[in-house]
């Protein structure tokens, strides 16, 4: 038995629900879509205390289940104005399980900037939040652990969503304290800013009530051991998500320079914003290479970057990082993306939508590709929230159009992410289709050999992908476990059987995937949206990338058909 709490921030009362069974599996991305369509927040204005932010927490929350600890964080997106849901690692959700939280909504509007604290003993108290106003992250995370202790959990609105930026997402203390892991994307951070509320304090206390708990824990322990053993997870724990760069960078798909070619160094040069080259850096200054963001976790994808002194910059680096903020703009020197990372973390702003800016920005003559200073002025102005500072905060789509760039690549509204859908495809189409926005974490296939293939087969293979990655997003589980998440559907059932006194059986996880994305598609639909915003922006079409002079094939017409046959074909 957990509890769910309906928090009126306007009276700050607090309704409380106790919630159990399958109410305790159906969480996350569903249950966040489930709840802003049954609420009618499709129709409302987004930056309005009519638009309920919910946080969820999986049934595994509290455990020292690997992967299993993500927080979802949903609400009607200002960025897109579509449905999102955005999630993170970190040690919220672990602080949620242990307060026997399943979930939360804020409602409304507090009358004054204020702080919520969810204590051990069940409490639920509002403080004033006035002296935390315009800091930047780290600062504010310093000043709550000296207030609160160690062991509480931070959930922060930076200062870009304080005036509602919409680059800013919201930050979670990850297992160092850190306030660096985001939920990061579609604006979510400016929804919690025009709320007033600056920070959630979750206090930590110790593993929930499980139903069974013996058998939970000898679960966690086989799906312990088939972590260490599976390749893909090896390559996260060595190299990290960085890997990535040199693949897509390889094969041409690399945004380089505001997505206007595909490998910044050619196959015969070495990637210095590579994982491997910056791996090889970390070890030699002494940064840590692998890094667990969640209590537990074994797949340990993160990583602490030092300078050469040894003394950390930023954790972590990340491969959307790396291509947008880093080779979209220009860069090529770990150093000065850490740097910038560092200050993207600080304002609690979304890495991809604040790169693909940048490089508007800088496509629109107010920098050079390159100038990592006037990527530090920019992000200045940003903090400062100048006029300028507030033009750039709206994003990509809203700063190209009000500086007139022709080359703006955003889908409904946000940001492509570091996949360039003329190389790859079926991770393209699903940016173009998916409710979230341009968003990869819906379902990527980066390594799929696709020139060969017709719209159809692409279609499948994206649609596949994002049922599994939706039903992972609606579990708490980090989709980097999915080798054997997905491969391990009958222990899984019986892992959450075990925990909340259920009876599901493997179908479960595709069932639960295909709901939500239903729910999802019927949300954007109610908003409005029709099948020309899938589609991807001209130049995509007109211009070819360098080198493999590619151009996209597919337009949101024929992709939307496909997609209607792969709905028909599941019955």
């Amino acid at each position: 038995m957990r509890k769910y709490l309906d928090i009126d921030l306007t009276s700050r009362t607090v309704e409380v629900t106790e919630v159990d069974g399958e109410d305790l599996v159906n969480v996350g991305r569903y249950f966040i879509a489930k709840t802003l369509v049954e609420s009618g927040a499709a129709t409302v204005d987004p930056l309005s205390g009519e638009n309920p932010l919910i946080f969820s927490a999986g049934p595994f929350a509290g455990t020292n289940w690997s992967n299993a600890n993500r927080t979802s964080i949903g609400c009607k997106s200002p960025l897109t104005g579509g449905i999102k849901e955005s999630n993170a690692g970190g040690t919220f959700g672990v602080a949620m399980g242990q307060l026997h939280i399943a979930g939360m909504t804020l409602h409304g509007v507090c009358e004054e900037w204020s702080i919520i604290h969810l204590t051990k003993d069940g409490k639920i108290h509002f403080e004033s939040a006035d002296q935390y106003l315009g800091l930047g992250n780290f600062d504010v995370a310093a000043a709550l652990h000296e207030r609160f202790g160690k062991k509480v959990s931070l959930a922060l609105c930076g200062p870009v969503g304080e005036y509602q930026g919409l680059l800013a997402g919201i930050a979670i203390s990850d297992a160092d304290r850190r306030p660096s892991r985001l939920a990061a994307r579609g604006g979510i951070g400016a929804v919690m800013g025009m709320k007033k509320v600056k920070a959630i304090v979750a206090e930590l206390d110790r593993m929930p009530m499980l139903h069974d708990r013996k058998k939970v824990l000898s679960h966690i322990k086989e799906y312990g051991k088939k972590i260490r053993k599976d390749e893909l997870v090896e390559v996260y724990k060595t190299v990290g998500t960085a890997t990535m760069a040199d693949f897509t960078n390889h094969i041409g798909g690399l945004p380089v320079r505001n997505f206007s070619s595909g490998q910044q160094t050619s196959s015969e040069e070495r990637l210095k914003l590579g994982g491997e080259y910056i791996r090889e850096l970390s070890i030699e200054r002494g940064g840590t290479t692998a890094h667990a963001c969640m209590p537990g976790c074994m797949i340990e994808c993160s990583n602490v970057f030092v300078d050469s002194a040894g003394k950390e910059i930023v954790s972590p680096v990340e491969y959307e990082t790396i291509g947008l903020m880093g080779t979209n703009c220009g860069l090529s020197e770990p150093d000065d993306l850490a740097r910038v990372n560092a200050i993207a973390n600080d304002l609690g702003i979304d890495s991809i939508e604040a790169g693909a800016t940048l490089g508007v920005l800088m496509e629109a003559g107010l920098g050079k590709f390159g100038d990592v200073e006037f990527m530090f002025e920019a992000l200045d102005e940003i903090r400062r929230g100048t006029q300028k500072g507030r033009i750039y905060a709206q994003g990509t789509a809203r700063a190209g159009e009000h500086f007139g760039v022709k080359r703006i690549p955003v889908i409904k509204n946000q940001a492509i992410s570091a996949y360039d859908p003329r190389v790859i495809e079926v991770t393209g189409i699903t940016m173009m289709v998916t409710a979230q926005g341009a968003d990869h974490t819906a379902g990527n296939v980066p390594r799929m050999q696709s020139f060969d293939k017709g719209t159809d087969e692409l279609v499948d293979a994206s649609m596949e992908a994002q049922v599994v990655m939706a039903a992972a997003d609606s579990l708490g589980f980090c989709i980097f476990g999915r080798n054997v998440t997905n491969t391990n559907l009958e222990a899984l059932a019986d892992a959450i059987n075990h925990a909340v006194n259920i009876d599901l059986d493997a179908s479960f996880f595709e069932r639960l995937g295909r709901e939500t994305l239903k729910l999802e598609n019927e949300f954007n639909r109610l908003a409005g949206f029709t099948v020309e915003d899938d589609e991807l922006p001209a130049f995509f079409y007109e211009e070819s990338l360098p080198p493999s002079d590619k151009v996209a094939r597919f337009h949101s017409g024929e992709v939307r058909q496909s997609v209607e046959r792969w709905w028909a074909s599941q019955g």
